[in-house]
């Protein structure tokens, strides 16, 4: 196994620059979810690292070996497409044999790499069927298990499950980390699913315009974003951010949002201080604004009246989309809230949990 780092990598089509200056190290046996919205840079950063596409500046490495000039073939990766790549006219055993046949590997070898792949899919019984008689499913877990016979230092993943169903994807995660733990191999794993990439990635590099705006383990990127791209991106509903100012009344501070006004704690004074009287961006998680009534210990200077615009139930909690003067919000409260559209709905804000954004540079201020 090895591990994978890009040094100073940028590549450009023509005058389009579609990867700026990327440097990221992913350490040797580590799943590594590559992240963001499309056409950041991601899927090229995945090709390049396979060998498809040739850097324009910069340096790959996969263990301690410069490939760029490397081909494909000789990089000791494999990688699984979104669109499977099966051969139609032929069944599963040789769909996954066929790299093996063309290394000119021994038979026996060949059928007992097969055999062991197919039995951790769990496929060993569909190897003499055609890819046209296979599930969306089933025909992920032989694409995979055509990577996995290969035993290559990394294996290269590019938006895998975007082709299954939602129920089906959310068990192929599953499957795909086991996999990861039981074979202990360097993943790189790229999608543009938030979901995804929170629950299955031991590090996450998160993407746009073709740079890296952070990385770190999920719940680092989740409970310390380093820009408002970042804390909007991770977590499902977005983050809310609204225009707000800080205030500051006999020693503390607030946030005041015109239609609402909520105490800051004081832990934060220290970082906020620059900004008193200045406008900032308030960002706050759908799932710290709570029903006031399930809530009674948090603090009653962090209540807002909103007004029901929209509610959505998922079951064991529900959606509920707020209006407070010129403010919209999202919350996501708890399943014993009894409220509907057009009525009015007082919630409390964990402020311990909230941001703040600097309104020009869009860093994280707290």
């Amino acid at each position: 196994m090895a591990k994978v780092i890009l040094k100073n990598f940028t590549k450009k089509f023509k005058d389009i620059v579609a990867v700026d200056n990327l440097n990221i190290e992913i350490e040797d046996k580590e799943f590594a979810v590559l992240v963001g919205p499309s056409g950041c840079g991601k899927t090229t950063t995945l090709r390049a690292i396979a060998g498809l596409e040739e850097a324009t500046e910069g340096e790959i490495y996969i263990g301690d070996r410069l490939v760029n000039d490397i081909q494909p073939k000789d990089r000791d990766i494999a990688m699984v497409f979104q669109n499977y790549a099966l051969y139609p006219h032929m069944d599963v055993y040789n769909n996954m044999a066929f790299g093996l046949k063309l290394r000119k590997l021994p038979k026996d070898e060949i059928d007992d790499r097969v055999k062991e792949a197919a039995e951790i899919l769990g496929i060993d019984n569909l190897l003499k069927r055609k890819p046209k008689e296979l599930s969306g499913g089933q025909r992920q877990r032989v694409a995979v298990g055509r990577a996995i016979v290969r035993k290559p230092k990394v294996f290269l993943f590019d938006e895998p499950l975007s082709n299954l169903d939602a129920k089906l994807r959310v068990a192929m995660r599953a499957e795909i980390s086991k996999l990861h733990r039981r074979l202990e191999t360097t993943i790189i794993y790229v999608t543009h699913d938030q979901v995804e990439a929170m629950t299955m990635a031991s590090r996450i590099f998160i993407m746009n315009e073709g740079r890296l705006q952070q990385s770190g383990s999920p719940l680092e990127v989740y409970k310390q974003p380093a820009n408002k791209f970042v804390a909007g991106f991770i977590g499902s509903p977005a983050m809310n951010f609204i225009s707000t100012k800080i205030v500051k009344e006999q020693e503390e501070y607030f946030v005041d949002a015109e239609s609402f006004k909520l105490k800051i704690p004081s832990l934060f004074y220290s970082y906020l201080s620059p900004y008193v009287n200045k406008e900032v961006i308030f960002g706050v998680r759908p799932e710290d604004i709570h029903d006031q009534e399930f809530f009674p210990e948090l603090a009653k200077a962090n209540i807002i009246e909103t007004k029901v615009e929209v509610i959505e139930p998922l079951g064991a909690e529900i959606l509920i989309y707020l209006m407070c003067g010129k403010h919209s919000m999202v919350s996501k409260v708890d399943n014993r809230t009894h409220s509907e559209v057009d009525q009015k709905l007082k919630v409390v804000v964990d402020m311990e949990k909230t941001h703040f954004f600097d309104p020009e540079t869009l860093l994280t201020i707290i």
